[in-house]
């Protein structure tokens, strides 16, 4: 819904931002520059450039209606770059090497091939020691799925037959694929869980 600017605002986001954080102020260097992907309503990443000063976000979208709403929750952070267009299928990105990148709540409502594209654009453009961080629900095999989650999975299959909530199994092999491992699987509140990829050894 809108307030009273082009900011537009997600109630999830609202309420995942502040554990994320506190994730990311654990896993990340004390400073560097990140490439957000998806970065939808632009909540988290003013939120984390406010809280992690020492590094230099760049936010993107590839929804040109996401552009304003994330500059607009940007305003007045000096850590913040304009946001890009960027759809993780296209080639090339429209970046060089960064640090990190950061990608929430895309691989549920994207084509399954949109995962493979994720991981092989990060492995191109992660530096040497860089993390990607990925945040959202999966599908666990060792473990029953939470209802809520279920039910998340069938509604977006119903809306569009190529989403769906991701095997994790599945993520990580793609990741494998592309030269990156996954290092760390952070359970997180709603059922959701942060993933943390890194080159392989």
């Amino acid at each position: 819904m809108p307030i009273d600017d082009a900011r537009q605002i997600s109630s999830a986001a609202e309420r995942n931002k502040q554990p994320i954080l506190d994730a990311l102020k654990r896993v990340l260097p004390p400073r560097g520059n990140a490439l957000e992907i998806a970065s939808g309503t632009g909540q988290h990443v003013a939120h984390f450039a406010a809280g992690l000063p020492a590094w230099t976000w760049q936010p993107s979208d590839s929804d040109a209606g996401a552009i304003a709403s994330i500059a607009a929750w940007s305003v007045g952070l000096p850590n913040v770059r304009a946001p890009l267009r960027l759809d993780v299928m296209t080639l090339p990105w429209p970046i060089e090497t960064v640090d990190a990148i950061y990608c929430a709540n895309m691989l549920h409502i994207a084509p399954w091939p949109a995962c493979a594209a994720l991981m092989r654009g990060a492995a191109r453009h992660l530096g040497p020691d860089g993390l990607l961080v990925t945040y959202g629900p999966y599908l666990l095999d060792e473990q029953a799925t939470a209802p809520s989650n279920l039910a998340f999975d069938a509604d977006l299959r119903a809306r569009n037959p190529q989403w769906g909530v991701r095997r994790l199994d599945d993520v990580v092999t793609q990741a494998q694929a592309a030269g990156l491992a996954l290092k760390e699987r952070n359970a997180m509140p709603a059922n959701n869980m942060l993933l943390i990829f890194a080159r392989c050894a």
